[in-house]
């Protein structure tokens, strides 16, 4: 198939790769995207973690935390352009969608959308009236509801990423400087999972094989490679899973230790992390 100069300059976006490197990835891939992402990987390159589709990268991200921090809500409302991101019924829209998520409680994104606003109409309605009158598209990116202990947030100063941290067993310990420390932590290093076990087995499969071609490049025996690729694997994991991460403020700790050192059994049960990006 043919490859335009806008896929390679897409995938150049995608990844921060060279532009011949990202046609030659392209071409591999049959126009894959996402094959050709793993194409660049798989040759070393280093590639930024951002989604393909960024229609609507600008826009908002906004918190609430109830009066004992026991719950945190997130929203992203999304826009196309940043100008847009700047207008104030396009802010005032968000600053009702998060309070409307506050009293709620909706579950979902998708019951979010269909909450009733003062005047009766839904989210969902709100927004495809200020898509009509801004002239471009605006989309409720993200939502996420999260319910613990001690719930702590931290919205990044581009108001583009917001992150939830949920503590338990806190034991009247005051976790508000530790989560924000972690929050950022989270903000900067995106870990896709809390621990382990909270990686999918798609994620898995996908970096033993890129494990596996990147041993395979270096010349090492077939025989081997499935030995590297579980090697490379537990590098991910401390990498990639936010309880095996080094501390960003002290890397002689993982995060696990840093909770223990807070205080004696203080976990995080989940975290939630969303962007415009």
């Amino acid at each position: 198939m043919s490859i335009t100069a806008a896929d390679v300059n897409k995938l150049r976006q995608m990844t921060g790769a060279g532009m011949m490197d990202c046609k030659k990835a392209l071409t591999e891939a049959n126009g894959d995207f996402e094959a050709a992402v793993d194409i660049l990987r798989k040759a070393g390159q280093k590639v930024a973690a951002k989604r393909a589709d960024n229609e609507t990268n600008e826009g908002v991200v906004l918190v609430a935390l109830n009066a004992d921090h026991s719950n945190g809500k997130l929203i992203a409302l999304a826009c196309e352009t940043e100008p847009v991101s700047k207008v104030a019924d396009f802010n005032n829209l968000a600053k009702t969608i998060i309070d409307k998520a506050a009293a709620s409680h909706a579950p979902s994104a998708h019951d979010l959308l269909a909450e009733p606003l003062a005047d009766g109409r839904s989210v969902e309605g709100h927004i495809i009236e200020l898509t009509g009158k801004i002239g471009e598209k605006i989309t409720l990116a993200a939502y996420e509801n999260v319910s613990a202990e001690k719930v702590v947030s931290y919205i990044h100063s581009n108001n583009k990423i917001g992150v939830l941290v949920a503590f338990e067993n806190v034991q009247g310990v005051d976790v508000s400087e530790v989560g924000k420390d972690i929050a950022m932590q989270i903000t900067a290093m995106k870990p896709v999972a809390l621990d382990k076990d909270g990686v999918d087995a798609e994620t898995i499969e996908r970096e033993i094989e890129i494990g596996k071609d990147q041993a395979r490049q270096e010349g090492k025996p077939e025989a081997m490679l499935e030995k590297i690729a579980v090697g490379k694997l537990e590098k991910f994991y401390k990498e990639s899973t936010l309880l095996n991460q080094q501390f960003v403020k002290d890397s002689s700790i993982t995060i696990r230790q840093l909770l223990e050192q807070t205080q004696k059994g203080l976990t995080i049960s989940s975290f939630k992390r969303i962007a415009l990006v």
